[in-house]
């Protein structure tokens, strides 16, 4: 059965296909949140909220063709409430004392690669299409639903944010 086919038969409640989709997914899925949350059991906890997300929403999708934008839009939503949490859990250990100064901020505590940090000079935004782009393979039509920008727009910002990487890294 092609992904097409697979995607018509979840969307009917064939829970098989939607388990295979899921094995097409992946790999994609985990490494869109690993680096969007930098942490391994975060981004697991992330995938899994989102593909039981997708699983009860999937009678829902309108078009098989949008699949692969609407996964990751969920994906993206699953990783920012990780992101949200994180935050008020670092404020709250900060307030209670927890931390010590020199550790207050958890990123300054990690050693971070060169390319962590050129996507770190990035907004937010810009991050979030190159990151759809290369490391979920989405194209610009793609990400283009799911961040809500014309597909023109996405090409034009990522390739701008893809010279600013490359600039930081003294390409």
């Amino acid at each position: 059965m092609d992904e097409r086919q697979l995607i018509i038969s979840a969307k009917q409640g064939d829970k098989d296909s939607f388990c295979e989709l899921y094995s097409i997914y992946k790999d994609r899925l985990y490494r869109y949140a690993l680096y969007r949350l930098g942490n391994p059991e975060d981004a697991e906890d992330a995938v899994s909220d989102c593909v039981l997300s997708a699983f009860k929403q999937i009678g829902n999708l309108k078009k098989p063709e949008a699949f692969s934008s609407w996964l990751f839009t969920i994906l993206r939503a699953s990783c920012v409430t990780y992101i949200v949490r994180q935050s008020l859990q670092n404020k709250t250990e900060d307030i209670d004392g927890m931390k010590d100064a020199a550790g207050s901020d958890m990123e300054s505590t990690i050693r971070k690669t060169e390319l962590q940090q050129a996507l770190d000079i990035l907004r937010d935004d810009e991050r979030e299409i190159v990151l759809m782009s290369v490391v979920l393979g989405l194209n610009s039509k793609e990400i283009a639903k799911a961040v809500d920008m014309t597909s023109g727009a996405v090409r034009s910002k990522l390739s701008r944010s893809l010279k600013k990487m490359r600039e930081f890294l003294g390409d």
